[in-house]
C-alpha cells in the first residue's frame, strides 16, 4: 500500500527565525526535537530561535524532547534546562517536556567490545536506565497528537531496569574490563570526534560509573504513556540475548 507524501515545509535552525517562521505557519502543535550536537551557546540559540518563531507564528503548544532529571550531572544538561525554562516563561505557548533517558543505542556505542572482545568503557560498577529510541519516538508522537491532555506536564522517560557493563558483556559474549576515565578521555580525544564531544562522552561514562543514571527502577511515566512495558535495553542492544541468558 502506498501513502501520499505528507505536506512539509523546510526551516533551518541556524537561520534563526527567518525560515522557521515560514515553516511554522499554520502549525498548532510543534514537536521540538533537541538540537544538541553543538556547544551550549549554539544549542540554546537554535532552541531560542525555534521557540520565538513558534510564538510569532501562533503555535499553540510545544512538545520538547529534553534530558532526564537524573542527567543534571551531564555536560550537555544545561541547554536542555535552559530550553525548559524558556518554555515555562513563554506568555503564549502551552508546553510539555519529555525528559528522555539516555538511549540503549548510545550505551551500545560507548560500551562496544573491541576487536579482542573486551569492553573497556569506564563504567565501573555503574548502571544505566537506558531506553529504546523507538519507545521515546512513540511517546513523542502520542503526546503531540493529544497535547491538551499533557499541557504543563514534565515526564521522566527512563528505562525500568538499568544495565551495567558486566551484564552487557555477558549478553554480548564479551569480557568486561573497565578502564579509567583518563585513558578514555585520551582515546576519545585522539579519535575523529569534535572537540565539544570529548567531555560529553567522558562525562556520560563518569555519570554512569558514579551511580547517577541508574533510574528509580520499576514502571514509571514511560510505561504509562506507552500503555505497555518499555523494551528492555538488552533486547535493543543484543536481540535474542534475554532469552538466551535469562536476563531481562
Amino acid at each position: 500500500m502506498q501513502f501520499a507524501e505528507p505536506p512539509y515545509a523546510l526551516g533551518e535552525f541556524n537561520d534563526g527565525e527567518d525560515t522557521l517562521g515560514e515553516a511554522f505557519a499554520g502549525v498548532r502543535t510543534l514537536l521540538l526535537i533537541s538540537a544538541g550536537a553543538a556547544e551550549d551557546d549554539v544549542v540554546t540559540a537554535r532552541h531560542g530561535a525555534a521557540i520565538a518563531a513558534a510564538e510569532a507564528a501562533g503555535v499553540e503548544h510545544v512538545v520538547y524532547t529534553s534530558l532526564s532529571g537524573d542527567g543534571d550531572h551531564l555536560p550537555y544538561a544545561l541547554a536542555h534546562r535552559w530550553t525548559e525554562r524558556r518554555l515555562r516563561e513563554s506568555a503564549t505557548l502551552r508546553w510539555t517536556v519529555l525528559r528522555n533517558g539516555l538511549y540503549a543505542e548510545l550505551l551500545a556505542a560507548i560500551a562496544a567490545p573491541g576487536p579482542d572482545g573486551v569492553i573497556t568503557a569506564p563504567l565501573g560498577d555503574g548502571r544505566l536506565a537506558a531506553v529504546a529510541r523507538a519507545d521515546l519516538a512513540e511517546v513523542a508522537a502520542a503526546v503531540a497528537l493529544a497535547p491538551e491532555a499533557h499541557a504543563g506536564r514534565t515526564y521522566e522517560l527512563v528505562g525500568e531496569r538499568a544495565v551495567g557493563g558486566a551484564e552487557l558483556a555477558e549478553a554480548l559474549g564479551a569480557e568486561y574490563r573497565p578502564g579509567a576515565l583518563g585513558a578514555a578521555r585520551a582515546a576519545v580525544a585522539a579519535s575523529d570526534v569534535l572537540d565539544f564531544q570529548v567531555p560529553m562522552l567522558v562525562g556520560t561514562c563518569s555519570a554512569i560509573a558514579h551511580g547517577f543514571l541508574a533510574g528509580p527502577g520499576g514502571p514509571g511515566d514511560l510505561a504509562a504513556l506507552l500503555g505497555r512495558p518499555p523494551r528492555p535495553a538488552l533486547e535493543v542492544i543484543a536481540p535474542g540475548t534475554i532469552r538466551r541468558t535469562g536476563l531481562g
